[in-house]
């Protein structure tokens, strides 16, 4: 169900600016070497809730809850735990080295009231790029950070934000919303200053300093990123837009596609059976070549990425729980490029041993810590992940980002869970973009955002209909 072709209006009711509650002493923070392999970028991440009077999960379902006093309740949480997380209430400006840096001035945070003529029941997630960029998803103007609250007409409301990716990973904004759902929820009483959440944000840039001492740079990292000077000049060619699109793949399917990939028969070098992830995306890193091979571009190459969250890999290198708390990005992205005919060619099991290889690069402290001397080596020249180079004359690029950490069931800010949420990042790379996400239904079954080129999602509509089915309201509301 939903309006043909995203036919809805929302307008813009109030815009105000909210900073911390108590003062904050202006100082300059710099990012860090991996903050500086990030593009000036932004990413998009939307919560879904319906009529609080409605829903039986409201923890006050007794009193009269408004979008007014929804809205209320959101500014003052905000206002609370910028305290802490007061690096989205500051400014990215450029250093004496002409780098990015950050301005903590408590400038605070736009935030945007919205009314749309359209109900939740409505709305297609499975078109985000008609029902949600540009209307639900607030456009970042200014600071690092911004918030949109609208209204919709069956009494639901949509909580949007957008972050500069410079800032923060995705691991870093999902502890700053679970902090301001905590700090809204009105049965925990807490203190301006308290974070309820054990991740206490650290913002020690220290943490991820050069060794300071001569060290080789792994043939690996130069195969993985490339200074910004180095880049080719681009194509006077126009590049064809990404689509973005939001299906759901279900617990029986992913099990099906993790026996599949770990059968005895594949010639495996691995003891363990892959995980769904690695099932996941060998399974969808064979489709893309399906896609090349039908443009008849036998001779392609496809590459396919995998985000990689070091933090784990850095905890001995760091104090305590510094590490698992650390606030800025923590990521590096191997790649495997493999011709489409092999990719197509190839059993399952043979896709996930590669996708298994090239991923293992960057999963040791010392691969992190190269990286960070790497950029070092290179500064004040940035860098940037040749997978984001992207795609090319050579075939199509595309990277995997896994979001099983959303953090969508502790999303409550006290008027009800999550009916649906997911992240939005339809940026303008050449490069595709797929972040699975689980189920708000928390049966085991997967929310897939995808941002890829046309011909790819429709393989995927054709070829693997069965596995990616288009996200609709009657699944979210079984």
């Amino acid at each position: 169900m939903g309006i043909e072709n995203g036919n809805f209006t929302v307008s813009m009711t109030n815009e105000e600016v909210v900073a911390a509650v108590l003062p904050i002493h202006e100082h300059s923070l710099p990012l860090s070497n991996l903050d500086l392999l990030l593009p000036k970028v932004d990413v998009g991440v939307f919560f879904c809730y319906k009529n609080p009077m409605l829903s039986s999960t409201s923890s006050t379902p007794t009193t009269l809850i408004t979008f007014e006093s929804m809205v209320v309740s959101l500014k003052k949480a905000l206002a609370k735990v910028l305290v802490s997380y007061y690096v989205f209430a500051g400014e990215v400006v450029s250093s004496s080295m002409g780098e990015p840096e950050l301005l903590c001035n408590n400038r605070g945070v736009d935030f945007v009231e919205a009314v749309a003529d359209i109900e939740l029941q409505c709305l297609n997630f499975y078109n985000p790029d008609e029902y949600v960029e540009g209307k639900l998803v607030p456009k970042k103007k200014h600071g690092v950070f911004a918030i949109q609250a609208t209204s919709l007409k069956c009494g639901g409301i949509v909580v949007a934000c957008t972050f500069d990716h410079r800032i923060a990973d995705a691991y870093s904004t999902n502890m700053f919303l679970v902090s301001w759902a905590e700090m809204a929820h009105p049965t925990k009483p807490i203190k301006p200053t308290t974070i309820t959440t054990t991740n206490k944000p650290c913002f020690r840039r220290s943490l991820l300093s050069p060794r300071g001492y001569p060290t080789s740079i792994h043939h690996s990292i130069n195969d993985m990123y490339i200074p910004i000077s180095k880049l080719p000049p681009p194509s006077s060619t126009t590049t064809k837009p990404l689509l973005s699109r939001i299906y759901y793949v279900t617990a029986e399917d992913l099990y099906r596609l993790q026996k599949l990939a770990g059968g005895t028969c594949n010639g495996s070098n691995y003891n363990t059976k892959p995980t769904k992830l690695e099932s996941f995306s060998a399974y969808l890193w064979k489709l893309i070549a399906h896609a090349a091979i039908k443009e008849d571009s036998k001779m392609a190459i496809a590459k396919m990425g995998i985000v990689v969250d070091g933090r784990k890999r850095l905890e001995n290198y760091s104090i305590g729980e510094e590490m698992a708390n650390y606030f800025g990005n923590v990521l590096s992205i191997p790649f495997g490029a493999k011709p489409v005919e092999e990719l197509v060619d190839k059993p399952l099991g043979w896709v996930v041993d590669e996708v298994r290889e090239f991923v293992s690069i960057a999963t040791t402290e010392e691969h992190f810590l190269g990286l960070i001397d790497w950029v070092e080596m290179n500064r004040p020249n940035p860098g940037l992940a040749k997978i984001y180079c992207g795609g090319s004359k050579e075939g199509p690029a595309f990277v995997v980002s896994s979001g099983q950490r959303f953090p969508e069931e502790k999303m409550n800010f006290g008027w009800g869970e999550v009916v649906f949420g997911s992240y939005h990042f339809p940026w303008c790379g050449e490069a595709g973009y797929v972040m699975p996400m689980p189920s708000p239904l928390r049966n085991g079954d997967w929310i897939v955002y995808m941002h890829l080129l046309k011909q790819h999602l429709e393989i995927m509509e054709s070829k693997a209909d069965h596995v990616f089915v288009p996200l609709t309201w009657d699944y979210l509301n079984q």
